[in-house]
């Protein structure tokens, strides 16, 4: 007994001094590239609680319960500069608003960074192993698997979108012209994303939606509510114990698996073809849907219902949120209505084109002026997968090369970027459309992300918002505010508005 635990005791010393030897030598590693590179630490957000930083998890917590996370961003960038840190539960966050930073994050340093344990494990429950939570090589192989789907080919298939913009504004008729369009649009993505991605529309801007349609829907909204939570949580992520949100994810999963099953079967179908039909078909102009053509390269039932959640969720909140902050603002500006109009009704043509939606200079000015404003992507982090150097971010002009430690996470907000007045005015917070006539923005404005992993889908959502805004200005001569208040942030895994967009439309 005594012999075991003195072998027990000359291990555990053992064990003690070899990591404590091995940290030091990993502190001067360190300490000698900060000092190489002529680093300088960055500044660091007030803290009551500099360890753990539970005062910066409530402050966090409740201004996204207030909707004001995203002011909440703006005013500690106002008080500590374009990068400060934060360290909370002995994790340190990066948070930044400098454009040049990001570049190198995302671009020129884009091997260094990655998702990292802590969002996959967040998002998990969701997303699984999609395009959005995988680093490396599985993420290289995802990203080839869907690039193709989004050539120009398909983008600009107007069949896609016309039917459910029809439905659209057959609904808006039917409820006597007074909607919450947010709801509507958010339904409408859903229902032609879902026939482009699945080969079958959900329906749910049909009168008698299926009950599974429905349930799909609210599941979804749930589910990624809770992912956004666990993001939030960090390192307390083991706090969430939450059934719906778990029976949600389910009920998107088990909802992806039946089209999954069907993209199977043509998989099935099409390998026992000859290959004279094959050609044959190949010959003939099919209805394109995203779902055979990665089932095409892969049989892996998981992997393509990972893929086609993740898909299905950005496409849809990414259009839908542009959607409804375009009409949120046009309800509140008739000018800017009046003017957008005139130019859709210049270049509109029977059936719309795209060469025609390209020529609406002033509605493509409408768009940009709305991703500055409300980025779908309000804040977006990555983690160091290494020991790095950034050529800005430290010192206490932000101006010095700044030091990161492997699991740093780096946060950036395109919602404070796109306000920041040496950009873009010293009218940067209001709506002004106009400013875009000889605005060339760099990577100060980033609503679709950027480097590598920029968001493959972003000309299929512009597109599609597009076609939609020049449609519903066809349709209709006007539009009335019925909400007097201000915006009210939603912030999920996208931006939207939590007081909807209440108007009247007024029949050409």
């Amino acid at each position: 007994m005594a012999i075991s635990l003195l072998v027990a005791g000359i291990g555990l010393f053992v064990f003690t001094i070899y990591h404590t030897v091995q940290w030091l030598l990993r502190c001067r590693r360190r300490h000698l590239m900060a000092k190489q590179n002529g680093c300088l630490p960055p500044k660091k957000l007030s803290q009551m609680d500099p360890f753990l930083g539970t005062d910066v998890v409530l402050q966090n917590l409740g201004a996204a319960k207030n909707f004001g996370f995203l002011n909440l961003l703006r005013n500690r960038h106002a008080a500590n500069g374009l990068t400060f840190t934060t360290n909370t539960y002995f994790r340190t966050t990066i948070n930044t608003c400098d454009p040049t930073l990001i570049q190198n994050v995302l671009s020129f340093q884009f091997q260094d960074f990655g998702m990292g344990p802590l969002r996959r494990k967040s998002a998990s429950p969701l997303l699984g192993r999609g395009i959005f939570t995988t680093d490396d090589d599985i993420w290289a192989h995802q990203r080839a698997l869907i690039r193709p789907s989004f050539v120009r080919a398909q983008v600009t298939d107007f069949s896609i979108f016309g039917h459910h913009v029809d439905q659209l504004i057959g609904l808006i008729g039917r409820r006597n012209n007074e909607v919450d369009l947010q709801q509507l649009f958010f339904r409408m993505v859903l229902d032609s994303n879902s026939e482009y991605m699945f080969g079958e529309s959900v329906g749910l801007m049909s009168e008698n939606a299926s009950e599974s349609a429905t349930t799909f829907h609210h599941a979804l909204d749930y589910a990624q509510q809770g992912t956004i939570l666990r993001l939030r949580l960090g390192n307390l992520m083991f706090a969430h114990r939450d059934k719906k949100f778990r029976d949600s994810c389910d009920i998107v999963h088990a909802y992806a698996d039946k089209f999954v099953a069907q993209a199977l079967e043509f998989r099935r179908n099409q390998s026992s073809l000859p290959a004279e039909r094959k050609a044959m078909d190949e010959g003939v102009r099919q209805k394109y849907v995203f779902l055979n053509e990665l089932a095409k390269d892969t049989d892996d039932p998981i992997l393509l219902r990972d893929q086609i959640v993740n898909m299905l969720l950005a496409a849809r909140d990414t259009t839908a949120g542009l959607l409804a902050f375009v009409f949120f603002m046009l309800a509140r500006r008739p000018d800017v209505w009046n003017k957008l109009r005139a130019d859709v009704l210049e270049h509109y043509c029977e059936p719309l084109t795209y060469e025609a939606l390209m020529d609406m200079k002033y509605l493509r000015f409408v768009v940009h002026e709305t991703l500055r404003l409300f980025p779908p992507i309000a804040t977006n982090s990555r983690m160091a997968n290494k020991d790095t150097v950034l050529p800005v971010g430290g010192g206490p002009d932000g101006k010095s090369p700044l030091f990161v430690k492997k699991h740093n996470v780096v946060t950036y907000s395109t919602f404070v970027m796109h306000r920041r007045k040496e950009f873009f005015g010293e009218d940067a917070d209001e709506f002004r459309p106009e400013r875009w006539e000889n605005l060339r923005p760099g990577w100060e404005f980033l609503p679709f992300n950027g480097g590598p992993r920029i968001c493959p889908g972003q000309k299929f959502a512009l597109t599609e918002s597009s076609y939609t805004i020049a449609r519903l200005l066809h349709a209709f001569s006007g539009i009335e505010n019925l909400d007097p208040t201000d915006w009210r942030e939603q912030l999920t895994l996208s931006l939207t508005l939590n007081n909807g967009v209440q108007c009247r439309l007024i029949p050409a």
